[in-house]
C-alpha cells in the first residue's frame, strides 16, 4: 500500500464499498465503524494511524488492550471480524501482502451457566389446577417441556401422531432436521390427555395437526408460547422470568442430578457433542457443594460467587 494511507481513510473506503457494492446493513456499517475507530484509537497510543503499518503484533496488542478496558470475548470476537474483513479488502485489491488479523483470537468468555428451576420451584409451577381451556393447554406444554428436555420450536412443531401416549413417547424433530424419540413422565401424560379432550372443544383444531393449537385453531407461536409462560411464572411468583429453555435446562439438570448418566441426558436433549451437555455438570456440581457446604460439620470454607 502506497505511503501516508491513514486508517480511517480506509475505514471510510472500505464501509462505502460495502454499502454501495455488498448492500450492507445501517446497523452493519455502524458496528463496524465503532471497531474499527476503537482499532483506530488503540493503535494511535502507539502512533501507529497508517494501515500499510498494522502487523500482527498490532492487532494482538490492540485486543489485549480493549480486554483491559472490559470488552470481552464475544465482542473482540466480533472486533476481529471487522478487522479481518477490513484487511481482506484491501489484500483483495493488492494494496495489502497480508491479512495481520487473520492469526490472532480473542480470548474466551467464560461460559454463562443456563439458569434452572429447583424441583421445589419447578412443583410450584406445575402443581396447578387448570381453569381455563388456555390453562390447560398451558400446562400441558409446561409438563412436556419439563418432562422430556424439548427445544422451543420443538414443542411448537408437534403434531399429533409424534405424540405416543401408551407407549408414554414423543418424537420430535430436531436441530439439523434430526429426530429423536424421548420419555414422557406419567404426569406430562395426564396433562396431554387432558388437553386433547379440551382441545376438541376448538372445532378449527379439527383441521390441523398441531398438538398444540390457539383458540382460532392454528398451530401456536414460538412467540405466544413465551409469552404464556412468562405469564405463568408472574403468577407464581417465581424469581426468575420463566422462559421454555429454563425448564429444559432444570430437566437436565434434575435428570443428570439423580442418574449421573451423561450420555443418556445428550440423547434426551439432542445434544450432537457431548461438550456440550457437560455443562450440566457444572450445575450439578454447585447443588452438591451447597450440600456439602450445609451438611458437613468441618466444612466451614468460603465459596466464591460461581461454586469454586
Amino acid at each position: 500500500m502506497g505511503a501516508g494511507t491513514r486508517l480511517a481513510r480506509d475505514t471510510g473506503s472500505w464501509l462505502d464499498y460495502l454499502e454501495a457494492t455488498r448492500r450492507a446493513s445501517p446497523h452493519t456499517l455502524a458496528a463496524y465503524r465503532r471497531d474499527l475507530a476503537l482499532l483506530a484509537s488503540v493503535l494511535a497510543e502507539r502512533g501507529i494511524d497508517d494501515t500499510a503499518l498494522i502487523d500482527a503484533h498490532a492487532i494482538r496488542h490492540a485486543v489485549s488492550a480493549l480486554h483491559r478496558r472490559g470488552l470481552g470475548g464475544r465482542s473482540l470476537q466480533r472486533f476481529l471480524s471487522a478487522c479481518r474483513g477490513f484487511f481482506n479488502h484491501f489484500v483483495s485489491l493488492g494494496q495489502l501482502g497480508a491479512n495481520p488479523a487473520l492469526g490472532v483470537s480473542a480470548p474466551k468468555s467464560p461460559r454463562k451457566l443456563p439458569t434452572t428451576l429447583d424441583v421445589d420451584q419447578a412443583a410450584q409451577l406445575l402443581d396447578l389446577e387448570p381453569a381455563s381451556w388456555e390453562e390447560v393447554r398451558d400446562k400441558a406444554m409446561m409438563e412436556l417441556f419439563y418432562s422430556s428436555g424439548l427445544r422451543l420450536a420443538e414443542l411448537c412443531g408437534l403434531d399429533g401422531p409424534d405424540l405416543d401416549l401408551a407407549g408414554a413417547l414423543v418424537t420430535v424433530t430436531g436441530k439439523g432436521a434430526k429426530t429423536r424419540t424421548v420419555p414422557v413422565g406419567k404426569l406430562a401424560i395426564a396433562a396431554l390427555e387432558h388437553w386433547l379432550e379440551r382441545r376438541r372443544d376448538c372445532a378449527r383444531a379439527m383441521h390441523t395437526p398441531a398438538l398444540f393449537v390457539t383458540r382460532r385453531g392454528t398451530r401456536i407461536s414460538v412467540r405466544a408460547v413465551q409469552k404464556r409462560l412468562a405469564q405463568h411464572g408472574r403468577e407464581r411468583q417465581l424469581a426468575q422470568r420463566l422462559h421454555p429453555h429454563m425448564l429444559r435446562h432444570s430437566f437436565a439438570s434434575h435428570v443428570l442430578e439423580s442418574s449421573g448418566d451423561l450420555r443418556s441426558v445428550q440423547e434426551m436433549l439432542g445434544h450432537a457433542n457431548l461438550s456440550t451437555t457437560q455443562i450440566y455438570t457444572h450445575l450439578d456440581f454447585q447443588h452438591l457443594a451447597k450440600v456439602y457446604d450445609a451438611a458437613h460439620p468441618r466444612a466451614a470454607r468460603k465459596r466464591n460467587r460461581n461454586g469454586d
